[in-house]
């Protein structure tokens, strides 16, 4: 695993899920293999579970981890190539990104998309610059258009729960008082898409997910229909694909209550966090025995580490050939 990007970077996601979970019973075994290596991490934006599971997963590793703020903690980063830099940003991405690779043995980015320009936020400029100028293997922390470590956390929580060898696993849209990203939905359905469940999204009509991450999943418009018989109910706000950015619907009928999880069958209530209570899920559903959303959120810890050390293993392996 040179990079972690999106689904397509892990070679075997059942392997990686289980190598998560043998982690999750023995988290410091492999604590050599990162011995004298750094992870830097950079954000462009806020974070909680991402920055302290990801530097808790490589401090399980034996890494070191330096952390920045992107335009707090350093200059604003110019992004376009072939400007006239003569405005408010002081560096251009090309000589920061590979100044940050020659410190680091991995780098990892989180920076979310503006909501304005869906062809700048889809081809992902930022990622791809980074990718670009480190020269060092990249790990995704959430990116314009996908959270690969959130949908690796989610689908190990899943196998983690779940009661039924191919259960039913739906993700529904919930209204929320913000214009938000598509990365988390986009990035959970292309995961479920690669799993062996049975994958529905329900949303209002006019939420439709780009046709490349929504892929062959059972598309619903009615809440309760999707509820019935589901094994897992997945919560998340986002904002319109084909009206980029826009909010479209606040209907407080898509919010997950009570009323709703008893169609399923006695299902797993999941949310990436952090989440607006009686807004997208009622205190009745997310204060109850079946809400694993703090589980959820610990195996995190576990996703990263899983996924770091793969990518340790393959800088071994170029470094030293003949030990593999």
């Amino acid at each position: 695993m040179q990079n972690f990007t999106s689904v397509k970077d892990a070679y075997n996601i059942q392997n990686l899920v289980n190598e998560a979970l043998l982690m999750k019973k023995t988290p410091y075994a492999d604590k050599h293999i990162g011995k004298n290596r750094t992870l830097g991490l950079l954000f462009f934006n806020s974070s909680l579970r991402t920055r302290l599971s990801t530097q808790k997963a490589a401090q399980n590793l034996g890494m070191e981890v330096m952390i920045m703020n992107v335009g707090a903690d350093s200059w604003q980063l110019e992004m376009n190539e072939g400007v006239i830099m003569n405005g408010d940003k002081a560096e251009h991405v090309s000589e920061a990104a590979a100044v940050v690779g020659s410190y680091c043995d991995i780098v990892g980015v989180r920076s979310f998309p503006g909501l304005v320009d869906r062809e700048l936020d889809y081809s992902e400029q930022v990622l791809n610059q980074f990718l670009k100028y480190t020269g060092r293997p990249f790990l995704s922390l959430e990116s314009a258009t996908r959270h690969p470590l959130q949908s690796l956390t989610d689908l190990i929580t899943i196998n983690e729960f779940k009661t039924v060898e191919r259960p039913k696993v739906v993700l529904t849209w919930a209204p929320h008082v913000k214009a938000l990203p598509q990365c988390v939905p986009n990035s959970f359905s292309e995961w479920m898409n690669h799993a062996d469940v049975d994958f529905t999204i329900a949303h209002p009509k006019g939420y439709e997910l780009a046709p490349e991450f929504a892929g062959n999943a059972k598309i619903c418009y009615d809440p309760k229909e999707a509820y019935e018989g589901a094994d897992f109910i997945y919560a998340k706000n986002w904002s319109s694909y084909q009206d980029y950015g826009k909010i479209l619907s606040s209907d407080p009928a898509w919010m997950v209550d009570a009323a709703k999880m008893s169609l399923t069958n006695n299902a797993k209530f999941m949310h990436c966090l952090p989440v607006r209570r009686n807004l997208v899920v009622a205190d009745e559903v997310i204060d109850s025995p079946n809400s694993i959303v703090i589980q959820q959120a610990g195996n995190r810890v576990w996703a990263a580490q899983a996924v770091l050390k793969e990518m340790i293993l393959t800088i071994m392996r170029t470094e030293s050939p003949y030990l593999f």
